[in-house]
């Protein structure tokens, strides 16, 4: 038996990780994030299972190795969160969920595509005041127009099949190979030629603030822009000053820079203190979900069945299966 330390505990998961009475992994579940205040909890713990805002720095990996925590289980595919040098020195096992549902995430980006250009956002909110003019609403095919995919795993794939279907030229700059008939071409083209820029890579040293004041510069007037990935990709205040000259037309964000202790929580009878994120939501033509993009019931139960399957290996005395290694 090892006893689990489930971080970032959401009621929404729980029903994907049922309590077992014949199961050899023991759920503790955590309400709170993983960080340096909260790294007590850990004390007795043989494994921890965290998301996409757990603290996973250096000083949290020296304290959980000091407690006997032997394995860091992240249930999400960015890595961003984790010092994996330092989780190499104490040697910790560390394994993710590389693949839960690439349609999930690909979905999401086009519904908030079509939120943007349909003015979808806009209009619900007319309605439900009994207001049916049409003026201020309208709106343009996605048929025709010029789609940009920074980042070609599987999400990328997959949001390449829908946009397809819809009729859109699609553009792929990837740092590796990709299949014979894509169109793959340098950022700085992909840049220059999309009506709608959608990123899907990794939050690395070389791709943090990636889009930046000279990445709008090189970008259509009125382009649309997507974020899905990791927030830390587009330099925020850049992003302002793009909508507020209107070179960038539409924003549409699943993920923000400063999301942690704000996404995943309802901060409803709060005072804002992020001065960069009120503002941002304050344009008309910016649409923001609450890193919701893989929040499905399919990706729920791959992300829990490919979890469960590290920590029954790791309770079994083998490591996780390679795939989900890092």
């Amino acid at each position: 038996m090892i006893k689990v330390g489930f971080f970032s505990s959401q009621p929404y998961e729980r029903p994907f990780f049922p309590d077992s009475p014949s199961s050899s992994v023991e759920l503790v579940h955590f309400e709170q994030r993983l960080s340096a205040r909260t790294v007590t909890l850990c004390q007795g713990l043989d494994a921890v299972c965290v998301f996409v805002n757990d603290d996973l720095s250096r000083t949290v990996l020296e304290r959980l190795a000091v407690v006997g925590v032997r394995l860091v289980a992240l249930r999400c595919a960015g890595f961003n969160n984790i010092d994996l040098e330092a989780a190499k020195r104490l040697n910790l096992q560390v394994c993710r969920v590389p693949a839960y549902s690439p349609e999930a995430v690909a979905e999401h980006c086009v519904a908030l595509m079509l939120s943007l250009s349909r003015k979808i956002h806009k209009a619900y909110n007319r309605v439900r005041e009994d207001n049916f003019d049409l003026n201020g609403l309208l709106g343009f095919n996605l048929s025709g127009k010029t789609v940009g995919i920074v980042g070609y795993g599987q999400i990328g794939q997959a949001l390449d099949r829908i946009l397809r279907g819809f009729g859109c030229r699609v553009l792929v700059t990837d740092a590796h190979p990709v299949p014979a008939g894509i169109e793959r071409v340098a950022l700085e083209q992909l840049l220059k030629e999309s009506d709608i820029v959608s990123l899907h890579c990794p939050l690395l040293p070389e791709t943090h603030h990636m889009i930046d004041a000279a990445a709008f510069a090189a970008m259509k007037d009125g382009v649309m822009l997507i974020n899905t990935s990791r927030g830390a990709l587009i330099d925020s205040r850049a992003c302002i000053d793009a909508l507020k000259t209107r070179k960038l037309g539409y924003l549409g964000l699943d993920v923000y820079e400063q999301e942690a202790g704000m996404f995943f929580e309802d901060h409803s009878d709060d005072i804002p203190l992020d001065d960069i994120f009120a503002r941002l939501i304050s344009f008309p033509n910016v649409v923001v979900t609450g890193h919701q993009g893989f929040f499905t019931q399919e990706a729920l139960a791959e992300i829990a069945s490919t979890t469960m399957e590290s920590l029954n290996a790791f309770e079994r005395g083998q490591l996780p299966p390679e795939r989900y290694r890092l």
